[in-house]
């Protein structure tokens, strides 16, 4: 039988699925048989596993950590926001309804037995599960049915450990709140108090974790320093983090519209691993100015998306970009923005029937009640490149010319075309999430933007991204090693720490 350890945060984004990876890391370092575990989790960034099941990338990533192929038990229920006031509730990795904040509030406990089922299986096959709380446990108004953070804790009997993020401010009134927010026999299961993103001289910030040690009877069991690792954030504010990195230096401006339905951003996580390349986002009231290539990216909501667009002038600037010359690359949601037309019948999506794309690729959109999920092999040219699908559009080329053919799908031999390009072939639209992973492929897309420039092309290839993850992993794995207590958080897996 397995054992148990979760990690829960003061605050959303406070680094709980980075700990969690790192920690997954570590023990898989160590020869242990570690998995990820997040019972619930809210997000638009999601994947497809090898039998066609859609989870969350947050706890993809933690797998990969661990040495691991992403199972569809780690992440049981996924819920996707479709408008301000419902998501798309997805159980086991298939879609069951949507609802909105009320009816998930009832409907969440008949999901506890499934999820306890779920976890007990996953216990009996690994040596250790590491799990990841969801926001704050903190919120008074939703534990009495809480299942994804000390509801989940009790579930699996695990010992928690608290990470609060100090870059934020009000780290220790954040920590000492959220432990006397709790019931007492929620705090117990608390053991270790990790900051995290600290910054400057530790010596400053002794006297006040022996502090919060005595107000909290919590040990401190690390503090992580700030670090730069490009490690995949479920979160879109991690978008802002991204354009204080961009270099203009850079020989090429690649920019990606922030849809305001905006999906699996990680898609473009590889492009920072280019010596000539630097992203950046581009949000309402931000200059679109005339990148090298401009990436309109996945949507959960492709409608609502395209009012957004012409709402704030988008679309002209998209245009003008096109006339400019330059390259425009959709994904998913972003390929039927390219369009000419979206359909909705059935009010998938929303309640505006049809409505015009931006007319870049002379395709359409008919929007359908089933979803397609599936992990693709296909070829572009002489490369054979992998990537996944998530969408519930079918759209329609009027042209002859596609992106890409289909040649597996879920592991199953398939012929099909996927996507399309534009007659000047400066506009290109695809299904295929994760296309910017194949790491050949990407370094010919970017040379055909340096080529546009009068740049001569890179030829050398980068290490393919897999690889270049890992070694994220090994130097997350590194930092967690030199600043928390690991032989305690040890004895705190084994159940080895006295109460208090």
């Amino acid at each position: 039988m397995g054992k148990s350890l979760m990690i829960q945060g003061t605050a959303s984004d406070s680094g709980k699925s980075i700990l969690v990876a790192g920690l997954c890391r570590v023990l898989h370092q160590d020869g242990l048989k570690v998995m990820p575990f997040k019972s619930q989790n809210m997000a638009l960034n999601s994947f497809i596993t090898l039998k066609g099941d859609e989870m969350g990338r947050a706890q993809v990533f933690q797998a990969e950590a661990a040495g691991i192929e992403p199972d569809v038990r780690m992440n049981p229920v996924l819920l996707k926001p479709t408008s301000d006031r419902k998501s798309q509730v997805i159980f086991n990795g298939k879609v069951l309804c949507d609802m909105d904040a009320v009816e998930y509030h009832e409907f969440k406990p008949q999901l506890v037995e499934k999820i306890s089922e779920l976890y007990q299986e996953l216990l009996q096959e690994n040596d250790v599960i590491i799990l990841e709380g969801a926001g704050s446990p903190a919120e008074i108004n939703l534990n009495s049915r809480d299942i994804a953070n000390m509801g989940m804790a009790k579930i699996a009997d695990a010992p928690v450990l608290l990470v609060a993020d100090i870059d934020k401010g009000g780290v220790f009134a954040s920590i000492y709140g959220t432990i006397h927010l709790l019931k007492p026999e929620e705090r117990a299961r608390i053991k270790g108090i990790i900051i995290n993103k600290f910054r400057g001289d530790i010596a400053l910030l002794d006297p006040g974790l022996k502090m919060i040690e005595d107000l909290t009877g919590v040990p401190v069991v690390g503090v992580i320093p700030y670090a730069q690792l490009n490690i995949e954030d479920e979160d879109s504010v991690a978008l802002s983090k991204v354009n204080r990195l961009y270099n203009p230096q850079k020989a090429l401006d690649i920019a990606v519209v922030a849809l305001s339905k905006i999906s699996n951003f990680t898609d473009f996580n590889s492009l920072h691993m280019e010596p000539d390349v630097s992203v950046r986002y581009v949000f309402p009231g931000d200059q679109l100015g005339s990148p090298d290539i401009l990436i309109l990216p996945g949507s959960k909501n492709t409608l609502e998306d395209i009012l957004y667009l012409k709402k704030a002038g988008l679309d002209h600037e998209i245009r003008r970009v096109h006339h400019e010359g330059k390259m425009i690359f959709g994904i998913c949601g972003g390929f039927q923005l390219l369009g000419n037309m979206l359909h909705d019948p059935a009010q998938v999506e929303s309640v505006h029937g049809s409505l015009e794309g931006l007319g870049l690729l002379n395709v359409e959109t008919f929007f359908e009640t089933e979803k397609v999920t599936t992990r693709v092999t296909a070829q572009i040219g002489d490369d054979q490149v992998s990537g996944y699908e998530i969408h519930m559009g079918k759209t329609i080329n009027h042209e002859a010319r596609a992106f890409a053919k289909i040649t597996a799908a879920n592991g199953i031999t398939t012929e099909r075309l996927d996507g399309a390009i534009s007659q000047d072939r400066r506009v290109i639209g695809t299904y295929l999430h994760g296309i910017f992973d194949n790491s050949h492929w990407r370094r010919k897309l970017l040379n055909q933007a340096r080529s546009a420039r009068g740049l001569s092309e890179i030829q050398e290839v980068t290490i393919p991204y897999h690889e270049y993850k890992s070694q994220q992993y090994d130097k997350l794995a590194d930092l967690l090693r030199e600043n928390l207590d690991i032989e305690r958080i040890y004895r705190i897996i084994n159940q080895e720490e006295s109460e208090r």
